[in-house]
């Protein structure tokens, strides 16, 4: 297996090549300064601000900064066979233009008991700017939910396209997707498989009158097949730069363009975390080996990925997903633990 310079997890990224300013922050470059790859990861450095007009924040105090952050995203993502890795307080993953992403909490929870935690879209919405971000106050400027401003989020004739990776390793799309796993069917908007629970009242937490449903994570609860996607908010499935199939996660949005729930990747990680070096205090500082080769958009570059690892079955699906035995005369889809996919036909 050979990978080039231009594999989507290297040449996704926005990089900032003539020394961009922020319109609106002009001592700050803006996107991505620089990518470099090894045979096994790749590495981005970013200063958190993105090349569109931001700001300003009502009822936020809070101003962007550049974090010098160094992430580091994995050329072979695995799937988290143990107990899932809950997505975490701070940047859950980046956008492709170096934007932080954060979950759907924002940190506190009713009279801090941790029962039910508050949705950052209902009590800090009104603190977002025009492009649904905000600086925490670090001056990490993130998102919460899908970032409408770095893509054609109205565009729902076409495959949206990479807007990010999840710290998992796992690319993140826009809205849009192919119907079928499988890569056939009409575009379509991926709808999110959780739901507003059918209540009348929290236990040990504040009213329905006094907060509606939806203002606490708690609110919602996931509905197999009730949408699109996993309890991830991705699935497996076949993308315009993952011909071979990958799993993926989609940001969530409603046909008016609002966020829905979870938003982003979340609650949980359907991957291997990166752990301490790319999530939680003080992370997003990765040291750049002295073998990491700069990528210049050139398609020149070539590492033979071969000897890094050999791809195992791990999963077997119909087009719709489902887990599956080897049926005769039925499409089938192997997931391989890279991420990749291959569709087949068993015929007797």
């Amino acid at each position: 297996m050979i990978g080039f310079g231009q594999g989507p997890e290297i040449s996704s990224w926005i990089l900032n090549t003539n020394g961009n300013t922020n319109p609106s922050f002009p001592n700050y470059l803006t996107n991505v300064q620089d990518v470099c790859y090894t045979s096994t990861d790749v590495y981005i450095s970013c200063t958190c601000i993105p090349g569109y007009d931001i700001g300003p924040w009502s009822q936020n105090p809070n101003q962007p900064a550049n974090q010098n952050f160094v992430f580091k995203i994995s050329l072979n993502p695995q799937e988290n066979t143990g107990n899932k890795t809950k997505t975490p307080m701070g940047h859950t993953g980046v956008w492709i233009n170096g934007v932080s992403v954060f979950s759907a909490e924002d940190g506190m929870s009713y009279q801090n008991q941790g029962l039910w935690n508050q949705n950052a879209l209902y009590f800090e919405g009104v603190s977002f700017d025009d492009c649904l971000g905000h600086p925490a106050p670090n001056g990490e400027y993130h998102t919460h939910v899908n970032p409408t401003c770095l893509y054609d989020d109205s565009d729902d004739q076409n495959h949206s396209p990479i807007i990010g990776y999840a710290f998992d390793n796992f690319p993140i799309y826009g809205a849009y997707g192919y119907t079928n796993v499988d890569g056939t069917g009409p575009i379509k908007r991926m709808e999110s498989s959780y739901q507003l629970k059918n209540i009348l009242s929290r236990t040990n937490g504040p009213t329905l009158n006094q907060y509606p449903l939806g203002a606490y994570i708690e609110d919602h609860e996931y509905v197999s097949g009730s949408g699109d996607l996993d309890e991830y908010n991705g699935r497996f499935c076949i993308t315009p730069e993952y011909p071979n199939g990958i799993y993926a996660y989609f940001v969530t949005i409603d046909a008016n363009l609002d966020p829905v729930y979870p938003y982003t990747p979340g609650p949980y990680y359907y991957g291997i975390a990166q752990g301490s070096g790319n999530i939680g205090p003080q992370s997003g500082h990765h040291e750049i080996p002295s073998n990491c080769v700069p990528f210049t958009g050139s398609t020149s570059n070539l590492i033979d990925l071969s000897k890094s690892f050999e791809k195992k079955i791990i999963f077997k699906s119909d087009i719709y997903g489902r887990k599956i035995k080897d049926i005769s005369n039925q499409t089938l889809l192997y997931i391989y633990d890279d991420g990749t996919v291959e569709k087949k036909l068993i015929i007797e």
